[in-house]
């Protein structure tokens, strides 16, 4: 994709607030550089790395804000003579969700239905699924069960509203966000 179409494309979306169609750019720019993805990727932070080609992610995975992906540690030079780095390809299944400001660090393999807390650090695989992981390092905290039934009480679907109406309806349910 011709780089400077991309940015004239790119501003033009965030004008006209279109998010959708500009995450979908962004998502097939991600793809040009290697970054494998699935269907419904919903990408808040960039999917990118020093080597793209080695991040790959499911159906229906959405990556939240400041987000970070690495596929190498550079740091085995102090270790080794004749070495620079190691690498690992980060795999995401479907239905995960990673939590905004996480690291997830290089050889991450995280199974279906994965979420991540936000500000973890993911220094090792939760192939299983099924669970929530949080803290650094990043533990499972609950399995996705669990915390479906303790939150179904303040589960929402603002999809579609505008920003006053989105305001307006948090506003009448203001009850709905105590903790218990």
């Amino acid at each position: 994709m011709n780089r400077v179409w991309y940015r004239v494309r790119k501003f033009i979306y965030k004008i006209l607030d279109k998010r959708e169609l500009l995450m979908a750019l962004n998502v097939k720019y991600y793809k040009s550089k290697g970054v494998k993805i699935g269907e419904n990727m919903r990408a808040f932070s960039p999917l990118l790395s020093a080597e793209p080609y080695l991040l790959s992610f499911g159906h229906n995975v959405t990556v939240s804000t400041k987000v970070t992906f690495l596929t190498h540690d550079n740091s085995v030079i102090k270790l080794f003579e004749n070495g620079t780095d190691i690498f690992g390809e980060i795999k995401v299944g479907n239905n995960c969700f990673i939590g905004s400001g996480s690291i997830i660090l290089p050889g991450i393999e995280l199974g279906n239905n994965v979420i991540v807390g936000a500000g973890s650090v993911v220094t090792k695989s939760f192939k299983e699924g099924n669970v929530i992981i949080a803290g650094n390092p990043a533990k499972v905290i609950s399995t996705t069960e669990n915390y479906a039934s303790k939150i179904s009480p303040n589960v929402l679907n603002i999809k579609g509203l505008t920003y006053n109406d989105k305001k307006y309806f948090l506003e009448a349910k203001k009850y709905l966000f105590v903790q218990k």
